[in-house]
């Protein structure tokens, strides 16, 4: 194994014991994460942030680590998110409610190691998966008839 797979093995590890700050501090002063579905981005000692929202939602929330694909400094991985949402899921335009349904969502994560911290963190979870496995598409048309009255 990598030293690079190591620190990101080390990442998912903190992430699963909740330790929000060691998270951060695997990254680098710089070191930005992008949560691809929604666009936020989280910079520096802000990178734990998002794990946080979604270890409150989330409350036994387990990522299922697949494959390790590694070239030069970069560091794909296939995952799955799972839990059962028992907190409020606070995303960038809004907040949805337990619904005490199970997740397990397909991911990708992509990882940029410098100098031994993580420079950039793509994370591409399915937010459809997401979504529809919470109850949330099944107001959709709700939503596309508002469109066409616009």
């Amino acid at each position: 194994m990598s030293e690079n797979e190591r620190i990101i093995r080390r990442l998912y590890q903190v992430a699963e014991d909740k330790d929000f700050a060691a998270f951060a501090d695997l990254f680098g002063d710089d070191g930005l994460f992008v949560d691809m579905s929604s666009g936020a981005t989280f910079r520096g000692k802000d990178t734990g942030k998002p794990v946080a929202l979604y270890a409150a939602a989330f409350p036994d929330m387990h990522r299922e680590l697949g494959r390790f694909i590694e070239h030069g400094n970069t560091i794909v991985v296939e995952l799955t998110l799972n839990g059962t949402h028992e907190g409020e899921l606070v995303l960038s335009h809004g907040r949805i409610a337990p619904t005490h349904r199970k997740i397990e969502v397909p991911c990708c994560d992509v990882f940029v190691i410098e100098e031994g911290k993580v420079a950039l963190f793509r994370c591409y979870n399915l937010a459809s998966v997401l979504f529809a496995q919470l109850g949330v598409l099944e107001n959709l048309s709700a939503a596309v008839a508002l469109n066409d009255e616009g």
